[in-house]
């Protein structure tokens, strides 16, 4: 019996271990969980080409550039993708730069330019007015101020042709004190402006009564002489359209304007000279814009880095201001709008930056450069503008009323309401070629030629212009 149960026993030992044989085998696993370290995996990222904005800027002092330069950035961190590349340029030699850039079709996307421009580029077919027209929208159209989207517009479409964005009020800047202690009166009329000519040299320290803008090299003459044209109603277009720069009106002007070298320095000048002779107590009287306001209390920048040294105590307060002048047949006020131009062909991401530029604190620090050379073009930007400069307070209310209204008053060649958008361009051409500067040069300071002569050749080259723009 117990053998028999050994056998039992031993036969169903044998018959599981059978059993298990036959089934899959179950392996346990312990999975040990562990913190899982992060690897920085460096992945080459597929490169991207960039938008770039080429933008030209007649801003072009250190400071202004960097300033530029500063905003564009501003926008480049907002928008890695697009590189905005600043270049500075000289006023006097925009119309020549563009048409190489155009030339070489490389124009720029962005350029700042003065008002005088427009009408002749929108002329030639290279301002996209219809990128204009979306820039002023998206900025708000209802926030421009009037007279300045009229000077924009472009008589043949309608549309606008560039976007406003700062602007200046020229005047004679003259030393009030000295003339009040000499009897003269303000240098508004040509008969007053006469009379200190010829009584200011040897006042005091003055060695000259004014610099007289000669330079034909710079557009600066050109602004001058155009005040005094206006002021005795001498135009380059008849009601007609027939060009009229050898009037008599055009003959006296010249005239006028000549004969002041009598007591100027001698050799080309422009608007450095001029500034630097009249804070260093050298002349009297200063045409120039509103961008003389700061100077006239901390100094103007040297070519060579610093700023003049001013010889005289408390000059700005010292200083009158006469924006108009009053011709025989006349009288004119003179200023500027600064304009943004967007080329043909600009990427639309133009339209954007110029709205960043002319957005909130952005615009408000452009204005900062130069507040009084920079009355804002937006009315939203008014006020901030008027507490952008402790050296407003150097100056009367009066005056500062008469700067932040200068658009409303302010009169151009350009500006005539029945010139067409080909005599606008025609205009423009006259200063672009640096025309007037020219001829009050070769009338003043080499003698080659007289006011009639000089106004005959004025006569010949703005026909020969028209005739061009006819074609």
């Amino acid at each position: 019996m117990n053998k028999l149960l050994v056998k039992v026993l031993v036969l169903m030992v044998a018959l599981s271990l059978l059993a298990t044989a036959c089934q899959p085998q179950v392996v346990e696993k312990t999975v040990v969980v562990t913190k899982e370290v992060p690897v920085e995996v460096l992945v080459p990222a597929e490169p991207t080409e960039k938008t770039v904005i080429e933008f030209w800027t007649t801003d072009n002092e250190e400071v202004r550039v960097n300033l530029y330069d500063e905003l564009a950035q501003r926008y480049m961190d907002e928008h890695p993708e697009v590189e905005i590349r600043i270049v500075p340029i000289d006023e006097a030699s925009i119309s020549q730069r563009i048409a190489t850039a155009q030339a070489a079709n490389r124009l720029p996307d962005i350029v700042r330019m003065g008002v005088e421009r427009v009408a002749a580029f929108a002329a030639d077919g290279i301002l996209d007015e219809d990128a204009a027209v979306a820039t002023i929208e998206s900025i708000g159209k209802d926030d421009f101020r009037t007279s300045p989207l009229e000077m924009v517009t472009d008589p043949s479409t309608g549309k606008y042709a560039a976007i406003p964005f700062d602007g200046w009020l020229q005047a004679i800047w003259f030393r009030q004190d000295v003339f009040t202690e000499a009897g003269l009166n303000a240098p508004v009329s040509w008969e007053d402006i006469n009379a200190a000519c010829d009584k200011l040299p040897g006042t005091g320290n003055l060695l000259y009564s004014l610099v007289l803008p000669d330079d034909p090299g710079q557009n600066y003459p050109h602004q001058v002489f155009e005040q005094v044209a206006i002021s005795n109603n001498a135009w380059p277009f008849d009601e007609s359209g027939n060009v009229t720069m050898n009037t008599p009106e055009m003959v006296e002007a010249l005239k006028f304007y000549s004969e002041l070298i009598r007591c100027a320095p001698p050799g080309p000048q422009y608007w450095r000279g001029a500034r630097e002779m009249y804070e260093l107590d050298q002349s009297g009287m200063l045409f120039y814009s509103t961008y003389i306001m700061d100077d006239l209390v901390e100094g103007s920048g040297l070519e060579a880095g610093g700023n003049v040294q001013i010889a005289v105590d408390k000059l700005a307060e010292k200083t009158g201001f006469a924006p108009s002048m009053k011709g025989p047949n006349g009288e004119a006020t003179y200023g500027q709008l600064v304009t943004l131009g967007i080329m043909q062909g600009a990427d639309p991401v133009a339209q954007d930056v110029i709205k960043f530029f002319m957005t909130g604190q952005n615009y408000q620090d452009v204005l900062t450069l130069a507040p009084f050379g920079k009355v804002p073009v937006l009315k939203s930007a008014v006020d901030g503008w008027k507490g952008l400069s402790p050296f407003f307070a150097n100056y009367t209310d009066d005056t500062l009323d008469q700067i932040a209204n200068g658009y409303d008053s302010m009169q151009r060649w350009l500006f005539r309401p029945d010139y067409d958008a080909t005599e606008r361009a025609v205009v423009g051409d006259i200063e672009g070629r640096l025309l007037i500067p020219q001829v009050l040069s070769a009338i003043a300071l080499e003698d080659t030629m007289t006011p009639e002569t000089g106004a005959q050749f004025l006569q010949e080259q703005v026909e020969i212009l028209l005739a061009d723009r006819q074609k």
